[in-house]
Order: structure tokens, then C-alpha cells, then sequence
């Protein structure tokens, strides 16, 4: 390793950054003014991936490494909607593709490690990609909710399209849990209040 250029990684690491920036548009469509970015969706994503896995007797570790990096393709494409899609063809760019294109010139066990972790979620070719994918839906129904609670009125048909596409036993426990939970009875159960 010390002998490889990283100056690749390096340009990869800023490119990572943009999904700071980078807004997921669909939530335009709604409403919302200013919508969470990519970057603030994926690392929830992770946190639910752990958790579902884990409870479906999964790689917690694995799950949330594959939610870390599920989205990490838009910042070549940027965040395309299912409206943008439809514009499209109903195709988006292939994620495997991006990721050969952002691994060039990469140390060649990391670029593959990148290359094969993107097409494991891509592929749903384990139990902790299945999880990852779940996670990815029940985020986008709580950030629904929440944008719900905060007067965005439009919010439903992302609550419940999300909720649809869940399909492992804990990931539809989870969501059937979040919809009964109002989105700030936590903050009111660690002040001791019954929510």
C-alpha cells in the first residue's frame, strides 16, 4: 500500500463530500424547501441498516457499510426522482458503472472492494444487501413523517409507498412501530414524560 498513488482516493474523498450538498429532489415535489441531502439520508440509513440486520440475524457491520456507500454513485448523477426517471426512459444510470468510473486508478484490492460491495446492494445478493435496501425505504418513510409533522401536508404517498417496499419481518416491524411513534416521543421519553 505504501508504494500505491492515492491521489485517486484522495479526489474520490472531495467527490464524496458533494453529497453533502447534494439535495434528494423528490422531496421538492412534496414541497419541502429545503430537503435533506444525500449525505444526511445515507448515514441514517446506516444506523437503520445496523439495526435491521442485526435483528434479522445479519451483519450489522456489513449492512451499514453497504448503506454507507448505496447512494454514493449520485455524485456523478445527482439525486434523480421517479418523476426525473420517467424523462429518462425510466433507467438511471448503473451504480456498477459509476463505481468503475470513481474507482479508476484506485489501489486495485480497494477498487474491487468498492466495485463488489456496489453490485452485493445492486444485486440484493445477501441478507445484509436486503437489509441496506430496507433501511433505505423505512429512512425515506420517517423523513416523511417528520416533514409531515412539520406542516409539509403532501407527505402520505412517500409514508406509504416507502412502507410497501419493506419486505423483511423486522424491517415491517420497524415501520409498523414508527408509524404508531410520533416523531418526537423520543426527545419525550428521555425527559421521563409519557409520550
Amino acid at each position: 500500500m505504501a508504494d500505491d498513488d492515492l491521489t485517486p482516493v484522495a479526489r474520490f474523498l472531495y467527490e464524496a463530500g458533494t453529497l453533502k450538498h447534494t439535495k434528494r429532489t423528490g422531496w421538492w415535489m412534496g414541497g419541502v424547501k429545503d430537503p435533506e441531502s444525500v449525505a444526511e439520508h445515507s448515514w441514517r440509513v446506516a444506523v437503520i441498516a445496523s439495526i435491521i440486520a442485526k435483528l434479522e440475524g445479519a451483519d450489522p457491520a456489513q449492512a451499514a457499510f453497504l448503506a454507507v456507500w448505496h447512494d454514493t454513485g449520485e455524485t456523478r448523477t445527482g439525486d434523480v426522482n421517479h418523476l426525473g426517471k420517467k424523462y429518462t426512459g425510466g433507467t438511471e444510470a448503473d451504480p456498477r458503472d459509476i463505481a468503475d468510473d470513481q474507482v479508476q486508478g484506485f489501489p486495485a484490492g480497494l477498487a474491487g472492494a468498492v466495485r463488489d460491495l456496489i453490485g452485493e446492494y445492486e444485486d440484493k445478493a445477501s441478507p445484509e444487501a436486503v437489509c441496506a435496501r430496507d433501511a433505505d425505504k423505512l429512512e425515506c418513510m420517517i423523513q416523511g413523517i417528520e416533514y409531515r409533522d412539520q406542516g409539509y401536508v403532501n407527505m402520505q404517498r412517500w409514508i406509504d409507498n416507502s412502507r410497501g417496499r419493506i419486505t423483511t419481518q423486522s424491517g415491517q416491524g420497524l415501520a409498523d412501530a414508527v408509524l404508531k411513534t410520533g416523531s418526537l416521543d423520543w426527545f419525550r421519553a428521555a425527559l421521563g414524560e409519557k409520550p
